[in-house]
């Protein structure tokens, strides 16, 4: 982690945010793109288009809850980055 920034100036409050936003950014970001990917691979599956059959469906939600997990994991990365970081400023003020 770097240098805890300042949270009493909006400065600071709006470099933690960035800072925040880019916890996970690449596991988030892949939960999304698979979701969307599985959202249209299931309905192209149901229409029976490009050869796909009725079975394909199943692979759709299996890739569906795969970006579920990696949302899910990516928002307790955050989560965990939060607290840790929050401690290490409870850390510095106290001393």
């Amino acid at each position: 982690m770097t240098e805890a920034p300042d949270l009493e100036t909006e400065a600071g409050r709006a470099a933690y945010r960035k800072e925040l936003r880019a916890v996970a950014m690449p596991v988030r970001t892949a939960g999304l793109a698979l979701i969307l990917l599985a959202a249209v691979f299931v309905v192209v599956a149901s229409r029976e288009m490009f050869g796909l059959t009725e079975d394909a469906i199943i692979i759709g939600y299996g890739m569906l809850a795969l970006g579920w997990v990696l949302v899910i994991t990516a928002v307790f990365m955050r989560t965990r980055h939060h607290r840790q970081r929050m401690q290490t400023l409870k850390r510095e003020t106290s001393s």
